[in-house]
């Protein structure tokens, strides 16, 4: 029996990763559920999955849980604050660890898993983007188990030989195709993209995604954090990554061979299949996810991306190449700029204008630890709010809050 923390269960990736538990009840068990903000669906999966423990961040929020698992007649003892993140991520008794948690939030707790020696289902692409070394050393150093859920590198750890060690050119691969959907602004002409609502770029045309998450694939910053993430988990430089648009998300990503050969894993836009790859590695387990009809999918198309229309992709790479402390000060950039957009205080465009500018006006240090992570990320989202609040039309909006 595998005993499991999630780390935020109540966004995309957490339920779909308890609809996967759900139907394999003989195999795996919820040891922790953890959450933001959103009590009501954290306490319906405590009803269902009956964890020992449930996180919150808000202490006001757990207070109210408590009271209602206590109600209820559940034994599950509820904890708030990110300490109690890192404790349920660390428990003994915990085997496999979702890491599931949006953005940097997410950073610390999955950090403690690593440094655990647990076998640890990545979704959260931030983390390596932010602190790749520190993070790839944790996970070295204790001997945990790192398995890729985002489902592109999930592909390609999949079209990889098994036992890869890092070695591109040892294992006779020439490069990482890392497929990309286009979202849902591939084709809109470029002047109409100022006008762009967060309703607009919420409205991926192959994924259910988070808000964040929907407005990084709409500006293919998602796929710029992915490049730099494949830097991480596969040991290949920027120019060892390309980013092919496929705008019918089947070929979730391909490895090419010096011989000629492309290995590809194809499926149907469903993160089960990923998470259920992960639950059960080596073996196979059924997902939930219905079989690819390639006489439905009819054809595939792949197209170069365009740096023109998706300015943030090429940030990304501008960042993996500076190296340091270049990605983190990017992803906190992006996800200042991000939350603004959601907000309504800066147009569309405006993402990569704030992040450009504030790459180009911060210096790219070492990172040794976890500190210098830390550091750059909390001075960039100071430099990012600046920026924001220094553009022409910017509007007043209540205080931006991270979650997932």
């Amino acid at each position: 029996m595998q005993r499991i923390t999630i780390l935020g269960s109540t966004g995309s990736i957490g339920t779909s990763t308890l609809d996967v538990v759900a139907r394999h009840p003989d195999r795996f068990r919820i040891h922790a559920l953890t959450a933001n903000r959103q009590s009501e669906l954290l306490l319906r999966q405590c009803r269902q999955f009956k964890p020992e423990y449930a996180v919150l961040l808000d202490e006001r929020a757990a207070f109210q849980l408590r009271q209602q698992v206590h109600e209820a007649g559940l034994n599950t003892e509820i904890l708030y604050g990110v300490d109690a993140l890192e404790r349920v991520a660390m428990l003994p008794e915990v085997d496999t660890v979702m890491a599931a948690i949006v953005g940097a939030a997410g950073l610390q707790p999955t950090l403690a898993a690593a440094r655990a020696g647990k076998k640890i289902l990545l979704a959260n692409k931030e983390i390596l983007v932010m602190a790749g070394n520190v993070f790839m050393e944790a996970v070295r150093t204790s001997g945990a188990v790192l398995l890729p859920i985002d489902s592109e590198h999930n592909a390609i750890f999949q079209a990889l030989p098994r036992g890869y060690d890092g070695d591109l050119a040892g294992n006779g691969v020439c490069r990482i195709l890392l497929t990309a959907s286009g979202g849902p602004f591939r084709n809109t002409p470029l002047s109409e993209l100022q006008n762009v609502t967060p309703q607009q770029a919420c409205a991926h045309p192959n994924w259910v995604m988070g808000r964040k998450i929907s407005v990084d694939s709409a500006t293919m910053m998602n796929k710029g954090l992915e490049v730099i993430e494949a830097h991480w988990l596969f040991g290949a430089d920027a120019d060892d990554i390309q980013v092919v648009v496929h705008p019918q998300s089947v070929i979730h990503s391909l490895v090419e061979y010096v011989d000629g050969s492309v290995l590809a894993q194809l499926g149907n836009p469903d993160m089960r299949t990923p998470i259920a790859f992960g639950l059960a590695y080596p073996e196979r387990i059924t997902s939930g996810v219905a079989a690819l009809d390639l006489f439905k999918v009819a054809k595939l198309d792949f197209i170069a991306p365009d740096f023109d229309r998706f300015p943030c992709l090429e940030l990304a790479y501008q960042a993996l190449r500076a190296s340091g402390t270049a990605p983190a000060v990017l992803n906190a950039a992006n996800e200042a700029a991000v939350g603004a957009f959601l907000e309504g205080q800066i147009s569309f465009l405006d993402i990569p204008r704030v992040i450009a500018s504030v790459l180009s006006s911060m210096p790219v240090n070492a990172v040794n630890n976890l500190d210098d992570v830390l550091g750059a990320d909390a001075e960039a989202r100071s430099t990012a709010m600046q920026k924001i609040s220094a553009l022409p039309g910017t509007k007043r909006a209540a205080p931006l809050h991270g979650g997932y």
